[in-house]
């Protein structure tokens, strides 16, 4: 899963920095790395800004259902938001796959 061209709606392209649509494919990357696991369709990515000794960075919970899995980061990034996003692996009328970034009220 997760394999193939990447997709992202106008939502993302329009309140998603770049620096942070990157992180999330990473750590896509990172969970798709982890042997004997099962990785599901659905990828759930909840951000928040976060502050830590008077500087503002961006705190990212990756979730998914099945097989449970939660990992939580906090990143340096240029400019942090709020937000809800769902990756999802989907596959063409061709049988190829393809992955889609969303908000998640764009679902």
């Amino acid at each position: 899963m997760f394999e193939g061209r990447k997709y992202m709606t106008r939502g993302i392209k329009e309140e998603i920095p770049l620096d942070i649509q990157i992180i999330i494919w990473g750590m896509i990357e990172d969970l798709r790395k982890k042997e004997d696991f099962e990785i599901d369709y659905l990828q759930v990515f909840e951000l928040k800004p976060t502050e830590i000794d008077g500087l503002e960075f961006q705190r990212i919970t990756h979730k998914q259902e099945v097989e449970p899995y939660s990992n939580t980061g906090t990143f340096i990034v240029r400019k942090p938001v709020s937000a809800k996003i769902f990756v999802i692996s989907s596959i063409d009328e061709n049988g190829k796959e393809y992955s889609t970034m969303m908000l998640c009220y764009e679902y």
